[in-house]
């Protein structure tokens, strides 16, 4: 489909916790764009979002029809199996990371998203390069801080 922005993400932690990144490929057309972030102490699960929201949030426009590939069963069926909505309406009593799952909630409401599941370290090539782009911002030396991990730590 011509007019549908795709997607992939990958996060990735050394240690769970510990450094961790993001990596996406964003694919309109002939356009591509990549991006990866490092931290310096977050969670896998933590990452596989973030990288998520942070491609929504280089969207320009609004109304736009979405594919979005992940590894991260978290993160698919937590959005596909419509379990997100319910932890909003609880509050996300028990669960974790809703700082990250309130930002995806109201950027998602601005687009038609469809999350795919792809298996993780397959013979996926866009998979695959999130995967090294999240590794390397994992291992670099300008690592950011995961405020939203970090300060449930204190």
């Amino acid at each position: 489909m011509q007019n549908q922005l795709i997607i992939y993400t990958d996060g990735a932690a050394r240690g769970n916790p510990g450094k961790g990144g993001y990596g996406i490929v964003m694919l309109w057309g002939q356009v591509r764009k990549e991006l990866s972030q490092g931290f310096r102490m977050t969670t896998n699960n933590r990452m596989e979002l973030m990288a998520v929201i942070v491609a929504l949030q280089q969207l320009k426009r609004e109304g736009l029809s979405i594919a979005i590939y992940s590894d991260s069963a978290y993160v698919v069926n937590a959005i596909e199996k419509k379990w997100l909505e319910g932890w909003v309406k609880k509050g996300f009593k028990d669960k974790k990371n809703p700082d990250l799952w309130m930002q995806y909630y109201h950027l998602a409401k601005k687009h038609h998203i469809k999350m795919i599941w792809v298996k993780g370290h397959a013979n996926n090539v866009m998979n695959n390069r999130c995967d090294e782009l999240a590794t390397q911002a994992a291992d670099g030396h300008e690592l950011f801080i995961d405020e939203g991990y970090e300060d449930t730590l204190s």
